[in-house]
């Protein structure tokens, strides 16, 4: 068995309206290694931005790692820690008026997670961690990439 990579994630997504543009950002630590991402939409959600952070980052590493993951988004975390296992076992309730929200990108969180182990933190937003501050800048920057 080889052994996992351990990896440091901090991402954050960004909105200029709710819905309206948005950006996500991320980066990635390990060891001396850091590597920031960013992207935006012209029409878009904070939740939806929040997730895309998570999954480019995740989708990113190129081999299964142990990833110690920040998010200041109580959405992304809850949703990737507790709700999914129901909503997988009642599949995602597609077709029905509680269809799951972001069914398209919560699927894909899904997917991209199967091969990572990853504890999940919750860092409060706009608090002056630095990591979050810079995941934060670069959901910003991506906003303004559109």
């Amino acid at each position: 068995m080889t052994k996992q990579l351990k990896t440091i994630i901090y991402t954050d997504g960004a909105c200029s309206g709710n819905p309206g543009k948005g950006g996500w950002g991320a980066i990635i630590m390990y060891g001396d290694f850091e590597k920031r991402i960013n992207g935006g939409d012209a029409h878009t959600t904070n939740n939806k931005m929040e997730l895309t952070a998570v999954i480019r980052s995740l989708e990113l590493l190129s081999r299964p790692c142990e990833i110690e993951l920040y998010t200041d988004s109580q959405y992304v975390m809850k949703g990737a820690t507790e709700w999914i296992h129901g909503w997988k076992k009642k599949n995602f309730n597609q077709g029905t008026a509680k269809e799951v929200k972001n069914i398209e990108l919560w699927l894909a969180l899904d997917k991209a997670m199967k091969r990572h182990k990853i504890n999940w933190h919750w860092v409060k937003g706009h608090a002056g961690d630095k990591y979050n501050e810079i995941a934060d800048q670069l959901a910003v920057e991506g906003i303004q990439k559109i």
